[in-house]
């Protein structure tokens, strides 16, 4: 499929360089959407990530009793501070949100800063949270987004990504070999929402080289 192949395919390597990142880009965001095995690969992404990272936001299909539990868990593991998100908060450097089960997660913008919100809207593509809720939210700050889509059922995120790289946002999406499900990548990548399709193991580093590439 045409839209398909302009997405960048890129190997299988947990070796991808990395320059470390001199300091948090005030102005950058990172957004993650996941489902159906998204929790490890959720958790492998954000082990990854140095405390000078932007803030981050994800989006995991998940019932709300085990978003509190699932982002301690996070906490413990990584090295940047992991919450389950709440509504109001300032996004900030080094620190990842997790849109609670009952909630859509979104962004927006207080004077220089971001700031959380959440929503009990209805559910988007049967689900509450919504990944192409969050995503639509930070496609307004366009360039400044590093967007990741994960493991998943379903089209979840497809149109989000989409919105997200037109507005100017740098986009990956795992692949299938590392995929428990290749649902929502695969529906990204067929809408000609993705930049890149990238191993697991590879996420990481590669977010970080881009923002490395653009400060």
């Amino acid at each position: 499929m045409k839209t398909a192949a302009a997405a960048r395919q890129l190997p299988r390597t947990s070796d991808v360089p990395a320059a470390p990142l001199r300091a948090a880009a005030r102005d950058k965001l990172i957004v993650i959407g996941a489902s159906t095995g998204g929790t490890e690969a959720v958790k492998d992404v954000l082990v990854g990530m140095p405390p000078t990272a932007p803030g981050i936001l994800v989006a995991q299909h998940m019932p709300e009793a085990f978003t509190s539990a699932f982002a301690a868990r996070l906490n413990r593991l990584c090295r940047i501070t992991v919450k389950e998100a709440r509504s109001g908060e300032r996004v900030l450097a080094g620190h990842a949100y997790i849109a609670p089960g009952h909630s859509h997660l979104t962004l927006r913008r207080s004077g220089p800063h971001y700031v959380t919100h959440l929503s009990r809207g209805e559910p988007v593509n049967r689900h509450r949270p919504s990944v192409d809720v969050l995503f639509r939210s930070a496609a307004h700050s366009g360039k400044d987004v590093i967007a990741v889509i994960l493991t998943g059922m379903g089209k979840d995120g497809a149109e989000g990504m989409l919105a997200l790289r037109k507005a100017g946002a740098y986009t990956f999406a795992q692949n299938r070999e590392s995929c428990v499900v290749f649902g929502m990548p695969k529906e990204a990548i067929a809408l000609g929402g993705v930049a890149e399709v990238i191993a697991l193991d590879a996420i990481a580093p590669a977010v970080l080289a881009r923002l490395s590439h653009n400060q």
